[in-house]
C-alpha cells in the first residue's frame, strides 16, 4: 500500500500565538522569492520588503526578522502582503524552514535572533 503524505500544515509550525492575531504582521515579499510556511525570513538590504535569511550576508539579510505562517511565491510578481509571524510565538523546530547550506552556527545565531522578538523555537515540539 503506498504512503500518503500531507504537507506541512500550520498547526507543524506554530504552536502558541498571542491572541488577536499581535504575534502577526503583514509584510511584502520581494520579487524573485518562493518562500515555504515556516521560513525563516530577513528584510532585504535595500528596504522593507521580506526574502529568505542569508547567514552569510553582512547586511540586513542575515538577520532573521520573522517566520512565514504562510507559503509565498512572488518569482513572477512583488507580493504586496504576506503574513509574517513577528512576535511573541512558540514554534516547533521541525516547522521552521531554513536556507540551504545554513551551519549550525549560523542556524543558533537565526534562533537568537528570533528569540530576541519573542519567537520561541521548542525541539521537536
Amino acid at each position: 500500500m503506498p504512503k500518503l503524505r500531507e504537507p506541512k500544515n500550520l498547526g507543524d509550525l506554530l504552536k502558541y500565538e498571542a491572541p488577536n492575531r499581535y504575534s502577526r504582521d503583514l509584510a511584502p515579499v520581494a520579487l524573485g522569492q518562493k518562500l515555504a510556511l515556516g521560513a525563516v525570513v530577513a528584510r532585504e538590504p535595500a528596504g522593507l520588503r521580506l526574502q529568505a535569511l542569508d547567514p552569510a550576508a553582512t547586511d540586513a539579510s542575515a538577520q532573521a526578522v520573522g517566520v512565514l505562517i504562510e507559503a509565498v511565491d512572488a518569482t513572477a510578481a512583488e507580493v504586496p502582503q504576506a503574513l509574517l509571524l513577528a512576535r511573541h510565538a512558540i514554534v516547533s523546530d521541525l516547522g521552521l524552514v531554513w536556507p540551504a547550506g545554513i551551519t549550525p552556527a549560523q542556524k543558533a545565531t537565526a534562533i537568537v535572533q528570533l528569540q530576541a522578538l519573542g519567537i520561541l523555537v521548542r525541539t521537536g515540539a
